[in-house]
């Protein structure tokens, strides 16, 4: 089977103070994946993100966080898209979503940006095709409140169960790499209902 995904980008913050905070649950899985495959992430001027390349379930994949804070993520997931010749439906994008509770993880091809200023600058410089990985975060209950919520680490019980679904979600990863997004997001979505 053609492999559909070729570029993991997370979306994060780059600074220090930002690593632990919700909005990082991106780099947080890019991360994991690092680890778990050996992967070195190095920075790039000419894409300004730090970059590495893993071999997941024996392909090449580029792993990707832009350095150019959360809401201008698109120009270096661009660049890196131009630079290897590749197109946005073999990108997956790992973002915090504040619509699903901690702990639940989402896979979608397609669609808005949901009011996410990553996913928005994303769409403008990618258009909308990119398979999306939405790592539930959990919503503050007030919209006024959701920007000091994301921008600050979660309770014990919410980092535990973000970091328990991003080890479910990489975990995943070989699945959708040779089986495609469906049955990726039937393993994924049927493990999380049981």
């Amino acid at each position: 089977m053609s492999k559909q995904i070729r570029i993991i980008a997370g979306l994060g913050n780059p600074e220090d103070q930002y690593e632990r905070t919700l909005h990082n649950a991106g780099f947080w899985f890019v991360d994991a994946l690092a680890d778990k495959y050996g992967g070195n992430f190095r920075y790039d001027k000419k894409f300004d993100a730090d970059y590495c390349r893993i071999n997941l379930h024996g392909d090449d994949t580029w792993l990707v966080k832009p350095q150019s804070f959360m809401n201008l993520s698109g120009g270096p997931i661009r660049a890196m898209l131009d630079y290897y010749r590749l197109r946005a439906a073999e990108l997956l994008v790992a973002h915090d979503e504040i619509d699903l509770p901690p702990g639940t993880t989402r896979l979608k091809q397609g669609g808005g940006h949901g009011g996410h200023n990553g996913l928005r600058d994303i769409i403008r410089h990618c258009g909308p095709d990119f398979v999306r990985l939405r790592l539930g975060v959990g919503h503050p209950g007030e919209k006024s409140k959701v920007t000091s919520y994301v921008l600050k680490r979660g309770s014990n019980d919410v980092e535990e169960a973000v970091e328990k679904s991003i080890a479910e979600a990489v975990d995943i990863m070989p699945l959708l790499i040779d089986e495609g997004l469906n049955a990726a997001m039937k393993q994924l979505h049927t493990k999380e209902s049981d």
